[in-house]
């Protein structure tokens, strides 16, 4: 069942975060739990699962942190939500709750439908539209900031 978790937020926020404020080097996870408030607790497991579906790239060392593994504009928010789906998939089985015959026949699969044409919406969503909307809302970027052309 589809429901707006924190976990959910707080993952298309990192990967959001990642992807906007990227520069030349890794993001690291304390920038992102700066930037966002993220609870590290849940960033790290989050983006460990990321990582495993290949959406973000983990880079090691003392300067590593996250990169995408794609293009921003060839990762959906619909990729990001399924990862945060299958993290959450062993609580809330809506499929093993009692319930009545309405419920059963009506009222869920209306929900399951509904939820259907949701993650069809968000497969359309990319990163790099969500990117752009950051720079419509007129949020600075700091990876942008600290590039430096200079030739």
């Amino acid at each position: 069942m589809l429901r707006l978790s924190k976990k959910m937020l707080f993952a298309i926020e990192a990967v959001l975060d990642i992807a906007y404020h990227s520069g030349s080097a890794p993001v690291q996870s304390r920038e992102i739990t700066r930037r966002q408030g993220i609870p590290r607790r849940y960033l790290e497991q989050a983006l460990q699962h990321l990582v495993r579906s290949n959406i973000l790239t983990g880079v090691r060392g003392p300067r590593g942190g996250y990169r995408l593994a794609r293009e921003r504009r060839r990762i959906s928010i619909g990729d990001i939500v399924r990862v945060v789906r299958e993290m959450e998939a062993n609580s809330n089985k809506i499929e093993d709750a009692p319930g009545s015959a309405l419920g059963h026949k009506v009222v869920r699969p209306l929900w399951l439908e509904l939820q259907g044409e949701l993650m069809q919406r968000l497969d359309t969503l990319s990163v790099d539209d969500l990117c752009d909307r950051a720079e419509q809302a007129d949020i600075v970027s700091e990876g942008r900031q600290n590039l430096d052309f200079t030739i």
